[in-house]
């Protein structure tokens, strides 16, 4: 039997922007662009829960923000405070684990099978983890107990903020049928609106579909959906012992058509992975930029320079060489993407 925790930190970077400034606590924060009342350009990184109950979100572009909550604390991004958090965070719980594997800036599988024989051994351990990095730290993070990653991972985020989930393995399915299939990892909304045609709303729905079908619809990735609804994830945790490659994607709120948006918005990610690249002390050598229509047809393009850097205006200007071709293809585009790798 094996025992994966699945840790996600709650609103990570306003809650270090607000460790940082405690005048900000309970207070609408928002980290991104700068709205420059309502007028801005680029989008919302991240919110915190009391932006959100405003319906401020993550991709959101930063005038329709500022439009539902001009109230809010605007903050730019400081990837230098995120970079040193995260690291102190992994770096406990990389400590607590049999086996480890970061999954972004604020998110990582444990397994921990070998130090536990029970799930409720489990979730006592899982409680000492969350109070550990409050404790160290002062940051709040979610935790989801479970068999497999992919249960994990929707359990950390079933009771946010400050929530512990624990589902056994013969509980899989209960937990998992009533939900949404938008729960389940990578159903995005043009995704759940295909299955909505079909008639498939929830996981329970998606688990008695015919296999054949979500083959021919979706190809395999319909088959790995269905594997998914029966609570099947055969992955396990993996270290990756060196960063192999930095990157941030925003899927925009709506498909995006107008060049100077979408232009704004890969500045933002390039600052974004510029300001990692930097608190990470390296350098890049590759630059690759990922263009998804909004048919989920999806287009990368890379080029390699011919020295090491850490520069912000070669990473920005290079992602704009590389980007132009698929804009003047004038189809609208549901997420862009920009990746820096041959790291040293």
């Amino acid at each position: 039997m094996r025992i994966i925790l699945h840790v996600d930190l709650d609103s990570f970077f306003p809650s270090v922007e607000v460790r940082e400034h405690p005048e900000l606590r309970d207070l609408p924060v928002v980290v991104g662009a700068d709205p420059k009342e309502g007028r801005g350009r680029g989008v919302v990184s991240s919110a915190s829960y009391e932006a959100r109950k405003y319906g401020v979100r993550s991709a959101m572009p930063i005038s329709r923000a500022w439009k539902l909550c001009p109230h809010c604390i605007y903050l730019r991004t400081h990837f230098d405070l995120y970079v040193k958090a995260s690291n102190s965070i992994m770096k406990i719980l990389r400590s607590h684990a049999d086996r480890f594997e970061q999954a972004g800036i604020d998110e990582a599988y444990l397994d921990i099978s070998d130090q536990v024989k029970d799930f409720a051994k489990a979730e006592e351990f899982a409680k000492r983890l969350m109070e550990e990095i409050l404790n160290k730290e002062d940051l709040a993070c979610s935790i989801g107990v479970a068999p497999n990653k992919m249960v994990a991972k929707i359990a950390s985020d079933y009771r946010k903020p400050y929530g512990l989930t624990a589902v056994k393995e013969e509980d899989v399915l209960e937990f998992l049928f009533p939900l949404k299939v938008r729960a389940l990892p990578g159903v995005g909304p043009k995704t759940e609106r295909r299955l909505k045609e079909l008639k498939i709303e929830t996981i329970r729905d998606l688990a008695a579909a015919n296999p054949e079908m979500m083959t021919r619809l979706f190809g395999v990735w319909g088959l790995r959906l269905h594997e998914f609804a029966h609570g099947i994830d055969y992955g396990k945790v993996k270290e990756e012992r060196e960063t192999k490659s930095v990157g941030r994607e925003v899927t925009f709120e709506k498909d995006a058509d107008e060049e100077d948006l979408i232009l704004d918005a890969l500045d933002e990610l390039a600052k974004e992975v510029h300001e990692e690249v930097i608190g990470s002390a390296l350098q890049f050598k590759t630059i690759t930029v990922k263009v998804r229509y909004q048919h989920f047809d999806t287009h990368t393009r890379a080029k390699s320079l011919l020295f090491p850097t850490n520069d912000l205006e070669i990473l920005k200007n290079n992602a704009k060489r590389l980007i132009a071709p698929f804009l003047r293809d004038k189809r609208r585009v549901r997420l862009i993407g920009i990746r820096v790798s041959n790291l040293s």
